[in-house]
């Protein structure tokens, strides 16, 4: 009896370790669930900060590569958002010399350039056989315009026909281009059709251009004009001279490309951009470029837009 009684206390003994053993593994499984580490868990928030680092970084490297940071004409400076989702230019600008002494574009086998000049009754009478000799090949001539005032009166450009006729005697390939102060759809029409029935006597060799322009240091019918109507009236424009059979062409600059324009909604014409610079500074794509609002040319009184065509791929 005493072998037995000795037996029983070893068991309870034992089995009082192992609760005790049981009761310190669960304290310790619920410690590590409270204070402890998860290896899987842990691995998957390590993945998740990483994530959430590469794309804070890739947001910071894709906002770098978006703004462009440019100045317009009138010494300004601006940030512009740019839209990848609209065509790029491919053009190497280190393959671009613009100087006082005249502009040219060699190294890159793509691309070969045209000057030409754009006029208006502004230039007067013109010898457009000594413009030709000059070494320019090309003239965008004013069609018509319409009054920046509050009547906003359309009329026919005085030198149109003159300068179409002697433009094209002298073998200049020939464009017009309309200065536009169309508040809505309506008046864009009316320019539309000013256009075409003073078209339908020539053949053209370049496009027919759409000119929207705010006024800058007078009060104009068109300030309160929103970008989104600018837009609207540019693509109305565009689509009737095609209908009528023209390849149609947008004139613009970085104003106009970061803050009017939807660029995305003109990406079927052809962009004739302005900028007075040593080299374009839009990122987009465009086949003519105004560079200079001063150019001298022979048989041009006085100073005169200067342009470019981009001659090469599409």
């Amino acid at each position: 009896m005493r072998r037995n009684r000795g037996r029983s206390s070893r068991d309870s003994y034992l089995r009082l370790i192992l609760v005790c053993c049981v009761i310190l593994a669960c304290v310790a499984i619920l410690l590590c669930r409270r204070f402890g580490r998860n290896p899987e868990k842990d691995a998957a928030q390590d993945q998740i900060e990483n994530d959430s680092e590469g794309k804070e970084n890739q947001e910071e490297q894709k906002d770098e590569r978006e703004t462009l940071h440019f100045i317009h004409a009138w010494g300004e400076w601006h940030d512009m958002v740019v839209d990848l989702d609209v065509k790029q230019h491919g053009y190497d600008w280190s393959c671009l010399t613009n100087t006082e002494e005249g502009i040219s574009y060699t190294g890159d086998a793509r691309y070969t350039i045209r000057k030409g000049v754009d006029v208006s009754r502004h230039q007067g009478k013109i010898d457009w056989e000594r413009v030709k000799a000059d070494g320019y090949d090309f003239a965008i001539l004013r069609i018509g315009y319409r009054e920046y005032g509050s009547k906003g009166a359309l009329h026919v450009d005085e030198m149109f026909h003159e300068n179409m006729v002697g433009a094209k005697r002298a073998g200049l390939d020939v464009g017009v281009y309309l200065f536009s102060q169309a508040i809505d759809e309506e008046e864009t029409l009316e320019e539309v059709e000013l256009v075409l029935n003073n078209l339908k006597d020539y053949e053209l060799e370049f496009p027919v251009a759409f000119d929207p322009e705010r006024i800058r240091d007078d009060d104009a019918r068109t300030d309160s004009v929103e970008g989104e109507q600018f837009t609207q009236n540019t693509v109305l424009f565009c689509e009737k001279v095609k209908e009528a059979g023209y390849q149609p062409m947008v004139y613009s600059n970085m104003i106009w490309e970061a803050f009017e324009f939807d660029m995305k909604a003109l990406k079927d014409y052809p962009i004739w951009y302005a900028d007075y610079g040593p080299i374009p500074q839009t990122p987009y794509d465009f086949t003519f470029w105004q560079y200079s609002e001063k150019g001298t040319v022979d048989g041009i009184e006085g100073l005169v837009d200067v342009n470019v065509q981009f001659c090469g791929e599409e």
